[in-house]
C-alpha cells in the first residue's frame, strides 16, 4: 500500500465494497475482518505531540479505541486501554504495539456495563500510569434491530449502560484526577444527527452523548480542562460485523460515503490526537464529524 501521507486520492486510498460476508459474536476480534482494518499498526506516524502525556481509553482494543492508542503511544503518551476480558487477544496486540513505542501500557479487562468497575478502572489506570490527562469514552454497543417491537427493555438497557451509564460513571471518578490542560473526549456517531431505522436504541445513546460531552464542557473549563466530541460516519471496524448491521449491509458497508468506502481507523486517529494534544488548546464542547462526506455533526 502507498504511504497513506503520499498524495494521491482519496476514494481509492483504502479497499471498497463489496466485502464478505462475515458474521462474528460479540464483541468480535478484528483481525479476523477481510479486508482487515488499518488501525495504524504500520501506517501511523507520531512526531511527539503528546510527550509525556496519560490516556485511558475504553474500547481500546480494537476499532477507533485501538487506532487512538497506537496514535498515542507514537505520539509520546504512555496508555492504558480498557476492554472486554473476552477481547484479550486483540488487547495484548495493542498493549505490544504500545509498548514497542517505549511507552507504559496498562491492561485493564472487565466490563463497563459495571458501575463498580467503571470507578475502579479509572483509579487503576492511574495508579498504573502515574496520573492521567486524557481521557477518551468510547467503548460501544452496536446491535441493529428491524422494528421498535424487536427491541427488548434488555437490549434497550444494555445499550444505555454501556454507551450512556458508563461515560458518567468513568467521568464522574475521572475528573478529580485531571489536572488544568487535560482532555476528555467522547465518541458519538453520525447516527445522533442521521439516525438509522434499524439502530434505535444506539441512535439515542449517541446523541445522549454529544449533549453530555457539551454540557461537561460548560463545567470542565471552569477547571481548564478542554471536553470534545468525536462523531464517526461508517468506519471500518469490528462492531459492524458483529451484530451492528444486517450481514448484507455489511457487504456493501460504507458504499453511501462520498468516498464510495468505508473509513479505516487510523484515518480519524489524527483527531483524537488534535483533540488531546496542546495544538487543540482552544477547541472544547464542539463535536467533531469525521463522516466521509455527510456533511453533518
Amino acid at each position: 500500500m502507498t504511504d497513506r501521507l503520499t498524495l494521491q486520492d482519496p476514494r481509492n486510498q483504502y479497499p471498497q465494497p463489496p466485502f464478505p460476508k462475515q458474521p462474528q459474536p460479540a464483541p468480535g476480534i478484528a483481525a479476523q475482518m477481510d479486508p482487515t482494518p488499518d488501525h495504524g499498526e504500520e501506517s501511523y506516524v507520531g512526531s511527539g505531540k503528546l510527550k509525556g502525556r496519560k490516556a485511558l481509553i475504553t474500547g481500546g482494543d480494537s476499532g477507533i479505541g485501538r487506532a487512538a492508542a497506537i496514535a498515542y503511544a507514537r505520539e509520546g503518551a504512555d496508555v492504558a486501554i480498557a476492554y472486554l476480558p473476552s477481547e484479550e487477544e486483540d488487547a495484548r496486540a495493542v498493549i505490544a504495539l504500545i509498548e514497542a513505542e517505549g511507552r507504559k501500557a496498562v491492561a485493564l479487562p472487565g466490563d463497563v456495563m459495571e458501575e463498580g468497575w467503571c470507578r475502579q478502572l479509572v483509579e487503576d489506570a492511574v495508579s498504573g500510569l502515574g496520573g492521567l490527562d486524557i481521557l477518551v469514552v468510547n467503548a460501544g454497543r452496536q446491535q441493529f434491530r428491524d422494528d421498535v417491537l424487536a427491541v427488548s427493555s434488555a437490549d434497550f438497557d444494555r445499550t444505555m449502560k454501556i454507551n450512556l451509564y458508563a461515560l458518567h460513571w468513568i467521568a464522574q471518578a475521572a475528573v478529580p484526577h485531571l489536572p488544568a490542560g487535560a482532555s476528555v473526549i467522547t465518541t458519538a456517531s453520525i447516527q445522533a444527527y442521521d439516525p438509522s431505522a434499524i439502530l434505535l436504541d444506539y441512535a439515542t445513546t449517541k446523541a445522549g452523548i454529544v449533549a453530555y460531552t457539551k454540557a461537561l464542557a460548560k463545567q470542565l473549563i471552569e477547571k481548564g480542562i478542554r471536553a470534545n466530541v468525536v462523531a464517526p460516519g461508517p468506519f471500518w471496524t469490528v462492531l459492524q460485523s458483529t451484530g451492528g448491521q444486517p450481514q448484507e449491509k455489511v457487504t456493501t458497508f460504507g458504499a453511501q460515503s462520498q468516498f464510495g468506502r468505508p473509513g479505516q481507523p487510523v484515518e480519524i486517529a489524527p483527531v483524537y490526537v488534535l483533540l488531546a494534544s496542546q495544538e487543540g488548546s482552544y477547541i472544547t464542547g464542539e463535536v467533531y464529524g469525521v463522516t466521509g462526506g455527510a456533511g453533518i455533526a
